[in-house]
């Protein structure tokens, strides 16, 4: 009993933390950029006091940015942690098993065949492009499972054939971009590279709503994942409908994937970085392990932001890249770990 009363008072406190850190990362990010606003002023303005060229700036610019930034951390890091809780595999991340390129060739298709550039159907587009994503995402996550599939799933042909998915859904991509027009070929190749390219509200409207229903109701089902990571003949033998509620994990994991993609692009690492953080700080239990593993990665992604729009004074580098210079050598480290 006092253990477990020590270790929720240890959650709670780095739950507490990284909320803290969050909201100063938050902070210093609406003070840096290509114009620098003072704390002083960030405030004034915020507090509707600050003059209109700061206004601008913030709420126009800066603040939608950040907060897509935070919300696309969290989903994408909670999908990653849901998908190595079902595959039972340390080294499972959307992008890594080619459910972001699944999603990325959808939104490609869906711009190249009905809008070119966000024209054709205007801002409705953004709220439809999530779903385009979600199929492609989806239809990714079939073919992965169906080729995985032998008397079994084994996390290492699972990570095997995600790989050989990846890769040709990433050829497929390139086929529909150089297909396009020249314009459209630049905005596809900078958004699937990670970058936060829709800062403006109607893009945080299109993921809001994905990111405040799957988060919590997949904090609901924590519980079935703590029993899966049992076996599946433990999780079964404990009563646990062991396929139905991997499926309903497994389209949780793409949906919350589908959606941040179609507004944040192809990021990947940051679902394999996030839930070990995650884990190395609260533990293996999925019921505080989620939450923290969503905080963890809208941190990291809102760091990782910062550093891109103010690394170089003259050009941004997509988000994208920044969390797959500290993502990749982790993601070696952890395979050759395994192996």
């Amino acid at each position: 009993m006092e253990l477990a009363r020590k270790t929720r008072k240890k959650s709670l406190i780095t739950l507490g933390i990284l909320v803290v850190l969050i909201f100063i990362s938050f902070l210093i990010s609406l003070n840096i950029g290509f114009s620098r606003i003072a704390p002083i002023d960030v405030i004034k303005t915020l507090v509707g006091a600050g003059t209109e060229k700061n206004a601008l700036v913030l709420f126009d610019f800066r603040l939608p940015r950040i907060v897509i930034a935070i919300l696309i951390g969290a989903g994408l890091a909670v999908s990653g942690a849901i998908l190595q809780g079902v595959a039972q595999n340390d080294l499972a991340d959307p992008g890594i098993l080619g459910i972001n390129s699944g999603a990325g060739l959808a939104v490609v298709i869906f711009i190249f065949f009905f809008q070119g550039s966000t024209t054709t159907l205007g801002v409705l587009s953004i709220f439809i492009m999530p779903l385009a994503a979600l199929a492609g995402g989806l239809i990714a996550a079939f073919l992965i499972y169906t080729l995985a599939w032998k008397n079994g799933v084994t996390p290492v042909r699972l990570i095997l054939v995600g790989i050989g998915v990846n890769a040709a859904f990433g050829a497929a991509l390139i086929i529909f971009q150089l297909k396009m027009d020249p314009s459209d070929f630049m905005q596809t190749t900078i958004w699937l590279s990670g970058s936060i390219w829709g800062s403006n509200w109607n893009f945080v409207l299109a993921v809001l709503p994905w990111i405040l229903i799957l988060i919590p109701y997949t904090i609901y089902k924590a519980s079935y994942l703590n029993v899966l990571n049992l076996g599946d003949e433990v999780a079964t033998g404990l009563g646990a409908a062991v396929e139905k509620e991997r499926r309903i994990l497994l389209f949780l994991a793409v949906a919350l994937a589908g959606s941040c993609v179609a507004v944040g692009g192809g990021i990947s690492f940051l679902g394999l970085v996030a839930p070990h953080l995650a884990r190395r700080l609260v533990g293996p239990r999925y019921q505080i392990m989620l939450p923290t593993t969503a905080l963890m990665g809208a941190l990291l992604l809102l760091v990782a932001d910062t550093i891109g729009r103010n690394i170089l004074s003259t050009s941004e580098i997509s988000v994208g890249i920044v969390v797959s210079t500290l993502g990749a050598p982790y993601f070696i480290y952890l395979l050759m770990k395994t192996n």
